[in-house]
Order: C-alpha cells, then sequence, then structure tokens
C-alpha cells in the first residue's frame, strides 16, 4: 500500500499549491459540516410545521411556500439553485 504524497493528493504541481488546496479543503469540510447540521435543522423546523398544518387539517405541503422558496434560491444562486432547493424541499418533506 502506498501512501500519497500531498501534491498527488490534491493534484498540484508544486509543494506549496498543494497546502493550500489541502487547508482550502479543510475549510470546504467544515462548511460542509455546518451546511448539513443547518439542513438538518431546517427539516426538524419544517416537521413542526407540516404537524401543526395537518393537525389543524391542512395540507403536508404548501406548494405555494415551496414556489417561494425556489424562487429565493434561483435568485440568489442561479438556475442550479432551483435543483438544490428541490433537493433540500425534498429533504423536509413527509419527516412526520
Amino acid at each position: 500500500m502506498s501512501i500519497l504524497t500531498a501534491t498527488e493528493k490534491t493534484g498540484a504541481r508544486t509543494d506549496e499549491a498543494a497546502d493550500l488546496i489541502g487547508n482550502a479543503r479543510e475549510r470546504i469540510d467544515s462548511l460542509d459540516d455546518r451546511i448539513i447540521g443547518l439542513i438538518q435543522e431546517r427539516m426538524a423546523v419544517s416537521a413542526v410545521i407540516q404537524e401543526a398544518r395537518i393537525t389543524s387539517g391542512g395540507r403536508r405541503v404548501n406548494l405555494s411556500r415551496e414556489m417561494e422558496v425556489l424562487a429565493h434560491y434561483r435568485d440568489a444562486l442561479g438556475k442550479p439553485g432551483t435543483a438544490l432547493a428541490m433537493t433540500m424541499l425534498e429533504l423536509c418533506r413527509g419527516r412526520i
């Protein structure tokens, strides 16, 4: 089993670039952990909303609200934002 060097791991051509990439990847990993935590928190809040809506006789999903969320993500992030929002909404539906 061979151990990869920093430049082999990162695809960089210099040790300096490999160090920069390694540090940036650590930051990305930290950001990803925070994003996952925020999505999990959003899922929990969404479950509370859905439970209240269903208990009051309403539907689990409010399509007009989902359209607002989709537009918000699209406006902030462009077309890929819509796909990201769709995935997030899917994660947040039906958890109760």
